[in-house]
């Protein structure tokens, strides 16, 4: 006789799932959004099965709803990530996340001679995508960082 379980998490009213998430981003993520530092109502799973990644990680957030330099931030780490909006608990919106063409203020120049680096310049960047990920390259000094170096400027 198969016992077959299953969890379950209380549905949320009003808020943001964030799913998709790659499952070793989990924390990054939360990281980035400043959602430790908050006074948010906050579920998390990590290593769960999916069908697109094989395994991934979802937060789901209480009566938050994310700005677009958020979701800009998420799309860095987790391209495919999908923001499920909820209201009165019911999925009124499903976004799939998109790396915009010009990240602005949101990842710091690796390059220690950028004037960004040394002076109260806002960073710019050009995104493009490689056969390895995502590449950003700085309007500034032209220097290109690949997904897995970039220095994401978190949310306060």
């Amino acid at each position: 006789m198969e016992n077959k379980k299953k969890l379950k998490v209380s549905a949320i009213r009003n808020g943001t799932v964030i799913d998709r998430i790659p499952a070793g981003e989990l924390f990054h993520v939360i990281e980035i959004l400043g959602l430790a530092r908050g006074n948010f109502q906050m579920t998390f799973g990590t290593n769960l099965e999916s069908k697109v990644l094989g395994t991934k990680s979802i937060i789901k957030i209480s009566d938050k709803f994310f700005e677009e330099d958020d979701v800009n931030r998420i799309a860095l780490v987790a391209p495919d990530a999908i923001l499920n909006i909820i209201r009165e608990y019911q999925v009124v919106e499903k976004r799939p996340v998109v790396i915009p063409p010009e990240i602005c203020g949101l990842v710091r120049c690796l390059n220690p001679r950028c004037i960004t680096n040394h002076e109260p310049v806002k960073t710019r960047f050009t995104t493009g995508i490689t056969p390895e990920g995502l590449v950003l390259r700085c309007h500034y000094c032209e220097k290109e960082t690949g997904q897995k170096h970039l220095q994401i400027i978190n949310n306060n």
